[in-house]
């Protein structure tokens, strides 16, 4: 049987659109909330927003599908000034929480790994710091955190404790004019890239510490493994780490850091960026299914013509609108100092359950380029499952608002 030649795919036939356009923001806001933005806090949220769409998005399947960590974007990131843009002074933007939200929601929208990268540098670390340091402390790490010349992580998760690390099993003995650090972290984010690493462990009084461990990389007995094999925020690397005899000097232990409230005042912090990060999941999927519904034709009409797909654009939108009014009152209440850490977990659990639906929804409506990655809403469907567990699990986060409303502790 003799070889039939291969006939080329006409030109025409290859024409078919990529999904570069479903990462365009369409700067969803069915309530008009930026109004409540100074001109300033838009301009930088509006900052966050261009430099994801210019720089982040194209890039992103790249690194998301490489598994490969985006070091080169760090200086972009900085330039944002998202990294602690609610802190005043130290080099921070001093925004409001409502403007550092959006900012957040705006990485999210962009991309899962560098909204985490930000979490863990800016929502973790340097809230750590702020919180729990000394004025000296914060004088010493922050203004190096905020220009991101000092990457920061946080290592409080270990391998046997997730929603469980009140069990806290790493400890931190006195030795001389240095603390020494002994255990085990398990999903440290930024752990084996960072230039600073707040470790939480207990002391020889059982007390609860943080233990700022600089160049990390660099020191005795701290190993960072990365994790491999992730099917979401591929980008962003989470490491294994084994402590053996890191020895820390005294004077960075947070002074304000002895017993696991401490802690949750981090954690209530981190909880209200996750939320924001979540919406920005949501509106990033619900954008490019808008975008793809009313260019893609079908039996000849525009998909965004049929009752069914304006019902899902209409969920979809009511979905992100509720979830940017809790975090928008939760910012307002974290303004006054009035946000506890109840209504954070009540915003986390919110919205990442809404946006759950949401990128559901959207990905179905792509139909099979709803799994391409370079239509961009598959990679945040993938990357939601992370926000969804991060930060507390959905049920931790219902049991402290089931604590809340009823008075009983159901965790013990």
């Amino acid at each position: 049987m003799s070889e039939q030649p291969i006939t080329p795919m006409p030109e025409s036939a290859r024409a078919v659109p990529d999904g570069s356009d479903l990462g365009r923001a369409l700067g969803t806001d069915f309530f008009g909330l930026d109004e409540l933005l100074t001109d300033t806090e838009r301009e930088l949220r509006d900052g966050v927003r261009t430099w994801c769409e210019q720089q982040v998005v194209p890039r992103a399947p790249e690194f998301w599908e490489a598994a490969e960590f985006p070091r080169d974007l760090l200086p972009g990131y900085a330039d944002t000034q998202v990294a602690g843009a609610a802190i005043q002074g130290f080099g921070c933007a001093g925004v409001s929480p409502l403007a550092e939200g959006m900012m957040c929601l705006e990485l999210a929208r962009g991309d899962g790994s560098v909204a985490t990268l930000n979490a863990v540098h800016s929502g973790l670390a340097m809230t750590s710091v702020h919180e729990l340091g000394s004025d000296e402390q914060r004088e010493r790490w922050l203004p190096g955190m905020a220009r991101v010349e000092l990457l920061g992580a946080v290592a409080l998760t270990e391998p046997t404790h997730g929603s469980d690390v009140v069990s806290l099993e790493t400890t931190a003995r006195r030795d001389g004019d240095h603390w020494v650090l002994d255990g085990a972290k398990r999903w440290i984010g930024n752990g084996s890239v960072c230039d600073l690493a707040v470790v939480w462990a207990r002391d020889e009084e059982g007390d609860v510490g943080g233990f700022v461990v600089e160049a990390p990389q660099e020191t005795d007995g701290w190993d960072a493994q990365v994790i491999t094999g992730k099917m979401s925020n591929r980008g962003v690397w989470q490491a294994h780490i084994r402590l053996d005899g890191v020895r820390v000097p005294t004077d960075n232990r947070l002074v304000e850091a002895r017993t696991f409230s401490d802690t949750n005042r981090v954690l209530m912090r981190s909880r209200q960026t996750v939320a924001w990060e979540a919406v920005g999941h949501a509106v990033a999927a619900y954008e490019g299914a808008l975008t793809y519904t009313l260019r893609r034709e079908q039996f000849g009409r525009p998909l965004a013509r049929n009752q069914l797909i304006q019902d899902g654009l209409a969920r979809m939108v009511t979905l992100i609108t509720s979830m940017q009014l809790m975090c928008t009152r939760m910012s307002q209440l974290q303004e006054r100092g009035a946000c506890t850490i109840e209504h954070a977990a009540m915003a986390k659990l919110h919205c990442t359950e809404g946006a759950r639906e949401v990128v559901a929804i959207a990905r179905d409506m792509l139909g099979g380029n709803g799994i391409l990655l370079d239509h961009h809403v598959g990679r945040h469907f993938a990357d939601l499952e992370a926000v969804y567990t991060y930060e507390g699990s959905r049920t931790v986060q219902s049991l402290l608002v089931g604590r809340a409303v009823t008075g009983l502790s159901a965790f013990t």
